[in-house]
């Protein structure tokens, strides 16, 4: 699933009022998990200068990524995490473990031969699912479709809860994103085509 879905999708399912006084945790927990990825491709592309296939076919399955990954999305982490905050008193950090629990559980069923290892580091164990959220040999076009909507029906749920323009426009802007590129790649990209032939 998308990095900007798993946020939006989190405040919906966290959120239990009409406001949302922790929608910074909730948001800042659901992007967590993708960190290190975002870290490895920006210092790989800026850093290492490498080329995209060299990155996602020998970089991001060095071991020290790999862990790295399946670290920040290792639901025995995450709830040790809630149970450390717990006893804290770190109301704030059970909600973003709690947030990165939620991002898990959604990649679960929409990643194919990228699966992470989401009970890391008890076992290595990858939940292989049928269906990817980007991958065409395994229903990408329809996972991507139905995430679309997904968000953009999450977005008019929780759009009135939250109280800054900043989080308003930052909602609309990731749909009109989604949308636009959906447009472009499925409808305009398509008929250009159909043009040129």
């Amino acid at each position: 699933m998308n990095t900007p879905s798993h946020a939006i999708l989190n405040l919906t399912l966290l959120s239990q009022s009409q406001s949302i006084p922790l929608a910074l945790p909730i948001a800042f927990g659901a992007v967590l998990p993708d960190a290190p990825i975002f870290v490895l491709y920006f210092w790989a592309k800026l850093v290492r200068r490498q080329p995209e296939g060299q990155i996602w076919s020998e970089t991001y399955g060095l071991p020290f990524w790999q862990n790295l990954v399946a670290a920040f999305h290792s639901i025995p982490l995450a709830l040790m995490g809630i149970a450390m905050a717990h006893y804290w008193g770190w109301h704030s950090g059970e909600i973003i473990f709690l947030s990165m629990i939620f991002h898990s559980l959604l990649d679960l069923p929409v990643h194919n031969h990228d699966a992470h290892r989401h009970f890391f580091p008890f076992t290595n164990y990858r939940f292989i699912s049928p269906l990817s959220y980007w991958d065409r040999q395994h229903y990408g076009e329809i996972v991507s479709f139905v995430e679309k909507l997904l968000v953009l029906g999450a977005t008019i749920y929780i759009f009135p809860a939250i109280d800054s323009w900043l989080g308003k426009g930052l909602l609309i802007a990731v749909n009109l994103f989604y949308w636009l590129i959906f447009l472009y790649f499925r409808v305009l990209r398509s008929r250009l085509a159909g043009n040129v032939e």
